[in-house]
């Protein structure tokens, strides 16, 4: 059987533990906080001890792991030093993948020896439903270890991508902050409110995208024609008429009020609505969970 390693307990990293366990791995955890203990315990019942286990020894536990999966925090001082630790304590051709969603894979490993196991292995929120999963590999990472990843990802059901090469942001975050700060903009200019832009976004190109991609979506668009017909019929001023707006990021607050008094202080029941919205869909989806 096989074994990740993984490296911080939070809510990242106690997703990739329970889809490791669920597709039949024993998984070793790591994180400094030693009451977090008391959190794996809970959430593995009788399998902690067998096939789940818990120390606060981060070397120790990579001892003879087949994967480790990195959900520390987000400094890039902390990464080097763990994936230095991780380099020594594993074996070669044990990939060694973090979850960053900011930080790029060479700067991560930048110095270290084992720097072509080294990756990135990107989920979204919530992690244990999102299949979506980035590999992007740093300019020193091998072919093989990318290839390794991308099995073990597909293995715990997730749907993982790779990207050609490193990037800040990735893809999907990069896709992600566009529409975010072109909704802020049209608030902030008076368009539209919070809440009726989340509507307009959630039922357009939410429900759309959620069953084609924009690429697939602009071919369906143009009929025979396709994409190319889609384009060349298009109507718009790009340069004026749609010119991207800039958000005033420094004057943030009235959009904070905003989400706040739309949505609320305590996000755990709508939480747990998005999760069982997200969870029914990917059913009728047919996604392997």
């Amino acid at each position: 059987m096989s074994t990740a390693l993984i490296v911080g307990a939070g809510l990242i990293g106690m997703s990739f533990a329970q889809r490791f366990v669920n597709s039949g791995w024993n998984v070793h955890i790591a994180d400094v906080a030693a009451e977090v203990e008391e959190k794996v315990t809970d959430t593995f019942g009788d399998r902690f001890g067998t096939t789940v286990t818990f120390s606060t020894d981060m070397k120790k536990a990579a001892e003879g792991v087949d994967f480790v999966q990195e959900s520390g925090p987000e400094k890039i001082e902390i990464k080097r030093q763990m994936f230095a630790d991780l380099a020594a304590a594993t074996d070669d051709g044990v990939p060694l993948a973090s979850s960053s969603s900011a930080l790029l894979p060479s700067k991560i490993a930048e110095g270290n020896p084992a720097a072509d196991r080294i990756l990135i292995g990107h989920p979204f929120t919530p992690p244990s439903l999102m299949p979506v999963l980035e590999i992007v590999p740093g300019p020193g990472t091998s072919q093989e270890i990318v290839d390794k990843a991308l099995a073990v990802y597909k293995e715990i059901g997730l749907d993982p991508s790779q990207l050609k090469k490193e990037i800040p942001g990735f893809v999907g975050n990069r896709i992600q902050k566009i529409i975010m700060w072109e909704l802020i903009g049209l608030v902030q200019e008076g368009v539209v409110d919070v809440e009726e832009a989340d509507r307009i976004v959630r039922n357009s190109l939410g429900l759309r995208y959620a069953t084609v991609g924009p690429f697939e979506a602009n071919q369906l668009g143009g009929g025979k024609q396709g994409i190319r017909g889609l384009f060349e019929n298009i109507a718009y001023d790009w340069d004026t008429t749609l010119k991207p707006l800039q958000p005033d990021l420094g004057h943030m607050e009235d959009i904070f009020t905003a989400v706040q008094e739309a949505f609320g202080d305590d996000p755990d029941a709508r939480i747990a609505k998005r999760d069982h919205d997200l969870q029914g869909f990917l059913e009728v989806r047919g996604d392997k969970k």
